[in-house]
């Protein structure tokens, strides 16, 4: 592929975790609307739980996460307390009709708690919760100083899956984004999850960052590859020095250009396709037999994921929810986030109620993100007469795609290995809100 089309199609564009994405997010969407969308879910609704946790020990510079360092241990117990508060104030609103079937911990560094406040909100979670026996839990780790405790406190609370972030092990690399972690660290957190009875191990990669090139690349895979996760993420390094201050210490001259990024994205896709991991969407890897690989995928704030629950409640700052009716968003600032739970009990700050248009559209975009492929009979199913609109633009893309990006599969389209790399920029053209807002995104390759 040429490096005039990788430049072409490299233009920033969402990474489309929801839409309407979350610049479009208002203040129109509060704490009562949510209210209001948490009691009018169905009966024997399937909920997933995301919880945020916005401290780490330490900043890495590269990082786009709603997070920040702590040197004392007092402000992390007492959001834990706001935390538990809002889990209280949430749950009085839903049914234990509603089954819990997924969780996710992440941040930050949810294992910036301590073996005890793992056991105590994992134990609250479930005594207002109705968890299943059987939902999937996962968590987010930063291996650094993980102490056996609470890889222990994390077992004892039915952790199933745990995604451990590696970023690169080039040491020059590592310096360059503030986050120095060895593989000898990294394998040691492995085999202790492991010894613990935790199997599914998720590894997450950045290419794209400073000094990072696709020598670094081949050895940091090479050495991943040993671990033998269950999944591995790739995603392309960020930078918004303007709307991230912390990435500003990064020097910019050291960034790999577009044409260099998308050939460190190739190497891993090649080298994860030679040791037999199968590509899902955009930039995950999974084993044969995982279920990201043998069933269904979908698209949330996770990234790909195989939850199948009906709604999505976010817990925390700055944590996104998604319900039927539309998308809510707790309040970012840790301090505003307390004083909103304290007076209401809900945090939200901002979303969007959905309209039938936004609907159409955010399954098209997520079938495109999951499956690369625009599916006209199922649209029509879905959404009757109104999906003419979405096949019509389809129609014009086919016609206008002069680079073998697409194909047509009847009257909707199937994205190309050639275009495969570039479905965030295919996806993107059936966002009608993009570039009606100020808000920067990352590049589209």
């Amino acid at each position: 592929m040429t490096s005039e089309i990788v430049k072409r199609y490299s233009a920033p564009v969402p990474r489309y975790t929801s839409y309407p994405t979350a610049p479009h997010f208002s203040d129109a969407v509060g704490h009562k609307e949510y209210a209001a969308w948490l009691t009018a879910l169905t009966e024997r609704a399937r909920l997933s739980l995301y919880l945020h946790i916005p401290f780490c020990d330490a900043m890495c510079w590269y990082c786009g996460c709603s997070t920040k360092a702590v040197r004392r241990y007092e402000p992390v117990a007492n959001y834990l307390q706001t935390l538990m508060a809002e889990i209280a104030g949430v749950s009085s609103r839903v049914p234990r009709t509603h089954r819990v079937t997924h969780i996710h911990w992440g941040g930050g560094s949810p294992n910036v708690l301590s073996s005890k406040h793992i056991s105590d909100l994992a134990e609250g979670m479930r005594t207002h919760f109705n968890v299943g026996d059987d939902a999937e839990f996962a968590i987010e780790v930063d291996p650094r100083g993980l102490s056996g405790d609470r890889i222990a406190a994390f077992a004892q609370a039915s952790v199933t899956r745990v995604s451990i972030g590696v970023q690169d092990f080039d040491p020059k690399v590592q310096a360059a984004i503030n986050r120095l972690q060895s593989f000898e660290t990294t394998k040691r957190v492995v085999e202790m999850f492991r010894e613990q009875g935790i199997a599914a191990i998720n590894i997450d990669l950045v290419y794209g960052l400073p000094h990072q090139t696709r020598d670094s690349v081949t050895r940091t895979i090479k050495q991943v590859l040993a671990l033998e996760p269950n999944r591995i993420a790739t995603f392309g390094y960020a930078h918004l020095p303007s709307r991230l201050k912390h990435q500003r210490v990064i020097d910019q001259s050291t960034l790999p250009d577009v044409v260099e990024r998308f050939a460190q994205s190739n190497r891993l896709v090649d080298m994860l396709a030679a040791a037999g991991y199968v590509r899902i969407g955009l930039d995950h890897f999974a084993r044969a037999d995982d279920p990201l690989s043998t069933g269904p995928v979908r698209r949330n704030f996770q990234g790909y994921t195989s939850d199948a629950a009906d709604a999505l409640i976010g817990l925390g700052a700055s944590a996104i929810g998604r319900l039927p009716e539309g998308y809510a968003q707790n309040s970012v600032p840790v301090a505003d986030y307390e004083r909103r739970i304290n007076e209401h009990g809900l945090a939200t700050a901002r979303g969007v109620a959905l309209t039938p248009d936004d609907r159409m559209r955010a399954f098209v975009i997520e079938r495109l993100m999951c499956d690369l492929l625009l599916p006209a009979t199922e649209l029509r199913r879905r959404y009757g007469q109104s999906a003419a609109l979405i096949l019509e633009e389809a129609a014009a893309l086919i016609e206008a795609d002069q680079d073998r990006l697409v194909e047509r599969d009847g009257d909707g389209f199937r994205i190309t290995p050639r275009g495969r790399p570039f479905v965030r920029t295919i996806a993107a053209c059936f966002d009608t809100y993009l570039g009606a807002e100020q808000a920067r995104h990352s590049l589209g390759v």
